[in-house]
């Protein structure tokens, strides 16, 4: 952090301004960057801030009650260090682009009714034979043997069947075909 630039200029105010950068800004960005965890930019922010608000509150900065302003300064930038930290924690964290590129999409409830109802029409192409397995062994997750036991046929017909009802399906669906394989 560098000390305010002499403005030749400038008013009485500003030069009380940059009189007080200079003599407390050192202190003050030192708590700040305590308070907001090494965060420099956040701190030199907030430095900034409990300036203006010096500036905004030239009253509390004569006052003869104190010998100093420094304590009044460091209670104006500690408590808008804690405002800051109370308005982040009450937004959602913010996400960088890095990590949204790897995030898996997942579709909205109108996509997955829609596919539904897709499915549920291809579904009812199929042959009985097929239909009654594939509603086992994918929709209800009977395993092979439960599902012969339940139809009464070989395990060998019901992975046949669950075969042929598939791939036709990726003939109705062909939008659907990567999430039949």
């Amino acid at each position: 952090m560098t000390a305010a630039p002499t403005l030749p200029n400038a008013t009485t105010a500003e030069h009380e301004l940059a009189a007080l950068q200079r003599e407390h800004g050192r202190p003050l960005f030192a708590l700040l960057l305590r308070l907001c965890d090494g965060d420099r930019q956040r701190a030199e922010d907030l430095v900034q801030e409990t300036l203006v608000r010096a500036w905004q509150h030239p009253e509390a900065l004569r006052a003869d009650d104190f010998e100093s302003v420094r304590p009044w300064l460091l209670t104006v930038g500690r408590r808008l260090a804690i405002d800051a930290r109370r308005a982040r924690q009450a937004r959602p964290p913010e996400v960088g682009d890095a990590v949204l590129e790897h995030t898996r999409v997942i579709g909205d409830h109108a996509e997955r009714a829609a596919a539904a109802l897709d499915v549920r029409e291809a579904v009812k192409t199929l042959t009985p034979g097929h239909r009654e397995v594939l509603v086992l062994v994918y929709f209800q997750g009977a395993s092979v043997a439960e599902a012969a036991k339940t139809l009464g046929i070989p395990p060998g017909t019901v992975k046949s069947r669950a075969y042929y009802a598939l791939r036709a399906l990726r003939r109705v669906l062909p939008g659907y075909a990567a999430d039949l394989r």
